[in-house]
């Protein structure tokens, strides 16, 4: 037989036999799958159907015990406190920093966050730190706001941190998607109360994004606003359906949600199955929502993008700022998720600091990570980036308290030669197999990662104007029509009757036309006849699948594009701006309005701490010293392997009692202050801060050699600085040429 290349399987041996042969397998194969996919499909929804039966349906894969239900507070809300238990039954050390991870009601049941042990919870659990879990039941309390929950997160975290009164810091916080800013607003209003807070995953600025991306972002402007919002509330008798956000989600990426993902399960039905009925477990079981709740988040977040511009106010008259909060951010956000990119994720620093010195001078810290390919729900889910990244926040979480003021990305390093010989000698400063540094950068960082021109800024102004016009319309002259013909009954038909509940109903026990798939799904499994890879009609079926795949891509990319430019040519009409009330100003871009009493007090912190250069011990002088030599340009970064020689040091108080968390962070925010406002004078005084005695001294000095040195050889104007420091310790220290003034209390001792 010759050979031929364009057609193969002619010069298989024994062909045209082979060929039926292959036919015949691929045909036993394909109908085998079929009936296990069926079956697959079926588990899936008795599944939905059994858990919507459930009062607190979630997917936590670790014991709890409940310790506040927000139904019982002032303003009830269906939200809870949960305390995870340790798997092995050991106590968490208790002098541990608590973590509270909240759950992201944004359409899906609870859990997300604990629905794995390599989660965000089995990280923290790992670490030995006590855990604590915030989720919610599947319907609303009637009448429940925002508000009303920011307020029961708040008595959530004050009743954690009451739990744990020897634990070194204030209970940290990990807020995924939507309960990352909706701790941002509970953090704002209450900032005495929060430890860091990170953010994974969690939209704060709702009208960033780029050009050719992020389609998400034009919703609101094609439905003519929030509206229809509205109307969904009326249609569900003041119930929002989750179910419709879902939807929204699932329609992002059409070849996912048509084909890839039930194709994925068919083709490989022998070991995809139980992966598959795991997540579909928190994808399929939508919560509902007060319509009020949603319409707030609508107009105030999605339209309105009013968070970052400190425009909401709570019920009181409170200013929700987020310069309020005082506790570190870190905002955790990746390229490959196309539900938060990273310019929503970010964008909000930008609307809050015009500069790099407004945020230093704010005294916020903000640390950023950017990912580069995990998407959206990997960020809670990813074993891999449960094992690295939330591992290494975790472990660095003291660290990140005490950072001073600015805005650092986090970068992960995977440990090399030198640094497993220089950790020999020091001894494990970086536990684990990375060690996360701390870079410093400035607001053009994040500029540098895209967003909108001022002509964009104005489109978005005008969708949230036009919303505003619309839903007045809709509630003045539509919404009483709609609400006389709506019952609670009709409502819940129309719930059932959804798209995304009705494929679960379909593909159930509750079709009597799939009675028989359980018993032919066991004949199958006891007679399965699986296909080679190297079968000709397989391969033909992946190549029919990828071209599928290829066609809704397309699909996707014309639509998103389509959708691209009709905002920009309807919106960026200057006609319809100059209806909806939005001059022509000269295209200034939207920015935070200045605050005169926050100035007022930032300046008269500032001046408060240019009297104290001269205040404190030997305790402050070591920490006062090593700022200074990390403001140096080649110290543009810490790592963790030097807060860690700090802590093995052992830093002590004058009552000889070790320096907490709390403490030093306070201590270094006022030296940081101190050397930004006058360093000049903050060195002229440093000696005073000394002890007399020269070997104290010398002892004081080692600390700061072995702190500053952690990270590597000192070059440049930090080794410069460090023999500047070096000077000023070994030199004699005045006596009563000065009265050294102590605080009440202050460290003044280290050993």
């Amino acid at each position: 037989m010759s050979d031929n290349k364009s057609f193969p399987w002619l010069n298989w041996p024994g062909y045209p036999f082979n060929l039926a042969q292959q036919a015949t397998d691929y045909w036993i194969d394909a109908a085998q799958r079929s009936v296990l996919f069926l079956d697959v499909l079926r588990q899936r929804g008795d599944e939905r159907n059994h858990r919507a039966e459930q009062t607190a349906p979630h997917v936590l894969s670790f014991d709890f015990e409940v310790v506040m239900d927000g139904r019982h507070l002032d303003h009830p809300v269906n939200y809870g406190l949960l305390k995870i238990r340790q798997p092995d039954g050991i106590e968490p050390d208790a002098t541990k920093r608590p973590f509270i991870v909240f759950d992201p009601r944004a359409g899906h049941g609870p859990g997300i966050g604990g629905m794995k042990h390599d989660s965000e919870i089995g990280v923290v659990l790992k670490a030995g730190h006590p855990c604590y879990f915030v989720g919610f039941l599947p319907h609303p309390v009637p009448g429940q706001t925002i508000e009303d929950v920011c307020r029961a997160e708040a008595r959530f975290i004050a009743r954690v941190a009451e739990l744990h009164p020897h634990a070194d810091g204030k209970p940290a916080l990990i807020g995924n998607c939507q309960a990352g800013w909706q701790i941002m607003m509970t953090s704002a209003l209450n900032p005495d109360l929060v430890g860091p807070l990170v953010l994974a995953g969690a939209p704060l600025s709702y009208w960033a994004g780029v050009r050719g991306k992020n389609p998400l972002r034009y919703l609101g402007g094609i439905l003519g606003g929030t509206w229809m919002t509205a109307l969904a509330g009326d249609l569900g008798n003041g119930i929002f359906d989750g179910a419709q956000l879902v939807a929204n989600f699932e329609k992002m990426n059409p070849a996912n949600t048509f084909w890839s993902k039930n194709y994925n399960v068919y083709s490989k039905i022998d070991t995809e199955a139980p992966r598959f009925l795991d997540f579909e477990k928190w994808w399929g079981n939508p919560v509902l929502l007060n319509a009020g709740e949603m319409q707030y988040i609508a107009d105030s977040l999605f339209v309105g993008n009013r968070l970052s511009d400190a425009a909401l106010l709570d019920s009181e008259g409170h200013r929700i700022d987020l310069r309020n909060i005082k506790s570190p951010i870190v905002v955790f956000c990746s390229w490959g998720d196309d539900i938060t990119p990273p310019q929503q994720a970010l964008g909000w620093v930008l609307d809050l600091y015009e500069d790099d010195e407004a945020l230093v001078e704010g005294g916020q810290t903000i640390i950023y990570s950017l990912h580069q390919s995990i998407g959206h729900l990997g960020i809670f889910v990813s074993a891999s980036v449960a094992n690295k990244e939330h591992e290494e926040f975790t472990a660095a979480m003291d660290m990140i308290d005490i950072m001073p003021p600015g805005l650092y990305e986090a970068v992960f390093l995977d440990k090399d030669e030198e640094m497993l010989q220089a950790e020999i000698a020091a001894g494990d400063l970086a536990a684990g197999d990375y060690v996360m540094r701390f870079e410093r950068r400035n607001l053009d960082a994040l500029r540098a990662l895209g967003g909108n021109d001022v002509e964009d800024e104005r489109r978005f102004a005008t969708v949230a104007r036009l919303s505003e016009i619309n839903k007045g319309l809709y509630k003045t002259f539509a919404s009483p029509i709609v609400k006389s013909m709506v019952t609670e009954a009709s409502a819940e038909r129309l719930r059932e009757a959804h798209p995304l509940r009705m494929r679960y109903t379909m593909f159930s026990s509750k079709n009597p036309l799939l009675n028989t798939i359980p018993a032919w799904a066991e004949k199958v499994r006891a007679q399965r006849r699986p296909v080679g890879k190297d079968n000709l009609f397989l391969q033909m079926q992946e190549a029919v699948s990828k071209q599928i795949v290829a066609v809704l891509d397309r699909y996707q990319e014309v639509r998103d594009q389509a959708t691209e430019n009709i905002f920009l040519g309807v919106y960026g009409s200057p006609v319809l701006q100059a209806l909806v009330g939005l001059n022509n100003d000269g295209g200034r871009p939207r920015r935070i309005g200045r605050d005169i009493a926050r100035e007022a007090a930032i300046n008269a912190h500032r001046a408060a701490m240019a009297l104290q250069t001269a205040e404190g011990g030997v305790t402050e002088g070591i920490i006062r010293a090593l700022l200074y030599i990390f403001r140096s340009p080649e110290m543009s970064a810490a790592d963790e392997r030097a807060f860690a020689a700090m802590r093995q040091l052992r830093l002590r108080t004058s009552d000889d009692k070790e320096l907490n968390v709390t403490a030093l962070k306070k201590i270094l925010r006022e030296q940081y202050l101190m050397l930004q406002v006058d360093e000049a004078a903050a060195l002229r005084d440093l000696p005073l801060l000394l002890p007399e005695d020269a070997a104290a001294r010398g002892t004081a000095l080692d600390i700061v050699r072995q702190v500053a040195g952690a990270s590597g050889t000192l070059t440049g104007e930090a080794a410069t600085r460090l023999e500047r420091i070096a000077t000023i310790f070994t030199t004699q220290a005045p006596k009563l040429a000065v009265v050294r003034k102590k605080k009440g209390g202050a460290p003044s001792a280290a050993a």
